[in-house]
């Protein structure tokens, strides 16, 4: 080989490195930018959440939704903020309301049901309610407490 050959081949091996160097400078940009992008919607999501939250149990503390309504709200909002908050035992008697009236048919699949099905649903919603009232409003309280606390007061 001579040396022009090998010049030739040493200057094209150069110019796919750095064009290699280049692509790869241009993905771990994008690679950031979407992760920046990805942290910045779990902020935003955590932060909704946390307002949604703020309204659920103010309306629940004020008495303007339906304790089982506002309870499953409220325990998907705190396993969405952070999964063992619904562990903790101030908080506890939304998960407890849930876990008694998830059977219960919403929506469409409410819609459904004959008149006796659904006045007999209705009765079973309305037990629990009355059983569970004092704690889920007592649930409420603690979380306008924790949330006063802060972000701090998270863990």
């Amino acid at each position: 080989m001579n040396s022009t050959t090998a010049l030739v081949l040493l200057a094209v091996g150069i110019a796919v490195i750095v064009a290699l160097c280049a692509y790869a400078l241009t993905l771990r940009k994008e690679v950031k930018r979407r992760e920046a992008y990805r942290v910045d919607e779990d902020r935003r999501a955590h932060q909704n959440s946390l307002e949604n939250l703020d309204y659920v149990v103010s309306a629940l503390v004020q008495e303007q939704v339906d304790i089982t309504e506002a309870s499953w709200r409220c325990k998907v909002l705190l396993e969405i903020v952070d999964p063992s908050l619904t562990e903790r035992p101030e908080f506890q008697a939304f998960a407890e309301v849930y876990q008694r009236t998830q059977h219960l048919k919403t929506h469409s699949a409410r819609k459904q049901l004959s008149p006796r099905e659904r006045m007999q649903e209705d009765k079973e919603r309305l037990i629990v309610e009355d059983e569970m009232r004092p704690a889920v409003l007592a649930a409420a309280a603690a979380v306008i407490k924790w949330r006063a606390k802060g972000p701090a007061s998270l863990h």
